[in-house]
């Protein structure tokens, strides 16, 4: 860093010589306040705030200019945003130094100003990462925050680095910069899922299980093919974000309040720099919207509920009264006064956390609702549900990849719950159907073979030829051939259904699609 620090004040005029001989000693200086009031390099401590106002007078605004007075303390304590924006600083700095590049090569600044400034803000982002930074309220959010330590640190060349820029879009690409992260560190979660659950899918490919609908006996499934309808909704989990992710990737940056500016800079060039697919192209829309945000939170709520509906299925599962799952110590707790019980906590846990990904959505489609152009502070209040959205969804899918990698299901116990519920009576509609008989009187024939089954407390593959001939004489001796469980799931051969041939091509498809070897 000495070297470096060299190398530039060898380039820089001599009218800037003393802000950077001021740069080392300015980082010691930021350090070690830092070590008296920081934050934790990479979790929040709202706690450990600074409260530099009580040890020394409080500083002028940055935009205060205009103000003869200072704000109230209550005043100061209601509108900061440091105790959580302070989350955003790898992409404040980052398109920071995006900005500072774009105004030297526009000539608004000189090279040794941009030069300069990311010297000072790497300085800056390294005192974060370490745990040293000073993050002061009174400073209100994370963008006057850096700005104002790197004035300290470099001088009147960070005092150059706001022109033709506003907080209005600064926040904004912050924002959507983080949330570009955000989705992509989701869809590495939901993939890790979707592996396991094809892993196990593949360990119990040819286990029968009951299907139910309104949670009764339906249908015989395959267990894989159960597994497998969650990998489909994972995807289409997936394909949500991937097509946020495109409208995400906009930029605000120059947009400024929300005019625009008369400066000559080249909002082209950020995009690029940043890795936007291009600028966005109404400055009043860039600063005012956060229609992104609603549609990732949407997107998490949709997958929210997807996990919380299999929470609930695998919960019930683990009880005594179906008994068909049984986790593993390692994703299971117990009872403080019961000590037999043994509980799929983290499953009820991620029915419980998908109520607060509903209502973050919730939070942000009603702070918006009633917001006129251009930025309001209102839009301050959508970072917490949006930060919260996600630390919730990672860790909901972190768990249920966990849990998928640590349970068994008792085949015996399912197999022998199979018989009841006549789950084989839809496929004996069908063999009707295959002997001419309109499908609207299978469907009353085999409801009077069931009833006749209830009568005699048996099976309909224990009824006898004649009783079947009873109830109608078109039943043949080849009618216990798509009887039974095994029959009745061999019969299903429609695409995507849960035949054992259909369900191995699935199967494989999504190891093809997963990158699952053999």
């Amino acid at each position: 860093m000495a070297a470096a620090s060299q190398s530039l004040l060898s380039r820089a005029p001599a009218s800037f010589s003393l802000p950077h001989a001021r740069l080392a000693r300015s980082a010691r200086r930021v350090a070690l306040r830092g070590r008296r009031a920081s934050f934790p390099a990479v979790a929040a401590a709202s706690a450990s705030m600074a409260s530099s106002e009580s040890d020394e007078k409080k500083e002028t605004k940055l935009w205060g200019g205009r103000f003869e007075e200072g704000v109230t303390d209550a005043v100061e304590r209601f509108t900061e945003s440091i105790s959580y924006d302070w989350q955003l600083y790898k992409y404040d700095i980052m398109g920071s130094k995006a900005h500072a590049s774009m105004l030297a090569a526009q000539g608004l600044i000189t090279t040794s100003d941009r030069d300069i400034i990311i010297e000072g803000l790497d300085q800056i982002e390294r005192l974060i990462q370490e745990g040293k930074f000073e993050w002061r309220k009174d400073r209100e959010d994370v963008h006057m925050n850096i700005e104002a330590a790197l004035i300290e640190m470099v001088g009147e060349p960070a005092k150059k680095l706001h022109t033709a820029r506003s907080r209005n879009d600064q926040i904004v690409t912050d924002l959507r910069l983080w949330c570009r992260d955000a989705i992509d560190k989701i869809l590495i979660r939901i993939k890790q899922f979707q592996v396991s659950l094809v892993m196990l899918a593949s360990k119990y490919v040819d286990l029968i299980v009951p299907g139910y609908t309104h949670l009764q006996r339906a249908q015989p499934v395959l267990l894989s093919h159960l597994l497998l309808s969650y990998v489909e909704q994972l995807e289409r989990d997936a394909g949500r974000l991937v097509n946020c992710r495109e409208r995400v990737n906009f930029c605000p940056l120059g947009a400024c309040a929300l005019a625009g500016t008369g400066l000559p800079i080249d909002r082209f060039k950020t995009a690029k720099d940043l890795k936007f697919t291009a600028p966005m192209k109404n400055s009043i829309d860039a600063v005012s919207d956060r229609d992104f945000v609603l549609e990732f939170l949407a997107a998490n709520s949709i997958a929210a509920v997807h996990l919380s509906r299999i929470g609930e299925e695998w919960v019930l599962w683990a009880s005594e009264e179906f008994g068909f799952l049984t986790p593993s110590d390692k994703v299971s707790t117990g009872s403080s006064i019961m000590p037999q019980k043994k509980n799929p906590d983290p499953m009820e846990l991620v029915r419980g956390k998908s109520a607060r990904v509903v209502g973050d959505l919730m939070t942000v489609l009603t702070l918006c609702k009633g917001l006129p152009q251009a930025y309001n502070r209102d839009l301050q209040e959508d970072k917490e549900p949006l930060f919260d959205s996600v630390k919730a969804i990672l860790g909901m899918l972190e768990v249920c990849t966990e849990f998928a990698q640590n349970i068994s299901f008792n085949s015996k116990r399912i197999q022998s719950s199979l018989p009841a519920g006549y789950l084989d009576a839809t496929t004996l509609a069908d063999y009707l159907v295959k002997k001419g008989v309109p499908f609207r009187t299978s469907h009353e024939i085999v409801g009077r073979s069931v009833a006749l089954c209830v009568s005699k407390n048996c099976q309909l593959a224990e009824l006898g030829l004649d009783d079947l001939k009873a109830v109608h004489p078109v039943f043949e001796a080849d009618v216990y051939g798509y009887l039974g469980v095994e029959n009745a799931v061999n019969k299903f051969i429609s695409y995507g259904s849960t035949g054992s041939e259909q369900v191995k091509k699935q199967l494989e498809d999504w190891r093809v699609q997963l990158g699952i070897s053999s």
